[in-house]
């Protein structure tokens, strides 16, 4: 397995079934803050669902279509990031994020989501990653502002979480423009 280091402490890696129970805890934990927002962590409701959820990732990750990182921090599970959707045949992708409260606060998504920007854009050569969030959740929106993403538009009731229809703000950056900004940082 591989793991890429976000903090001396903490690093990224692929989240997978076998570790559902871990998942769940770290669900449990997180559940306060993210059940209004994310649809798998309000469907990981117990040790079935929470192994289904990770299930569901590796099903995509086998076919290209999407999949899921844990970040550790002090080897506990404390958020993760993710790629719900992940089309290289149109070149755009999708990047997802969660925390419970004790990964919070560090940088430690900033990080990650740099990762999964430089691996979807540069690497893939993808042409466009997205960032779907409700715009009542500032802590999301301000990572896809932290990255250099645009603020494209709302798409509204949208979205259904715990069966509460939501708005849909959607975020996106340009593979050139992630370049540029990768550029500016090297130049500093």
């Amino acid at each position: 397995m591989f793991a890429i280091p976000l903090t001396p402490d903490a690093e990224l890696r692929p989240l997978e079934p076998w570790q559902f129970m871990e998942f769940f805890s770290h669900i449990e934990r997180a559940r306060e803050q993210v059940d209004r927002w994310i649809r798998f962590a309000a469907g990981s409701k117990d040790l079935a669902s929470a192994h289904a959820t990770l299930q569901r990732y590796a099903d995509k990750q086998a076919v290209d279509s999407g999949r899921l990182f844990g970040i550790w921090e002090h080897g506990t599970l404390v958020g993760g990031c993710m790629f719900p959707n992940f089309d290289a045949e149109s070149g755009v992708c999708e990047i997802g994020v969660w925390t419970e409260p004790a990964g919070q606060g560090r940088g430690l998504i900033s990080r990650a989501v740099r990762h999964l920007l430089d691996y979807a854009l540069i690497e893939r050569g993808m042409e466009r990653a997205e960032w779907h969030c409700s715009p009542d959740n500032e802590r999301s929106w301000a990572v896809a502002k932290r990255m250099g993403m645009t603020a494209e538009g709302i798409l509204r009731s949208a979205y259904v979480v715990n069966g509460e229809r939501l708005d849909v703000q959607i975020w996106a950056i340009l593979r050139d423009e992630w370049i540029a900004l990768r550029d500016a940082e090297d130049d500093q």
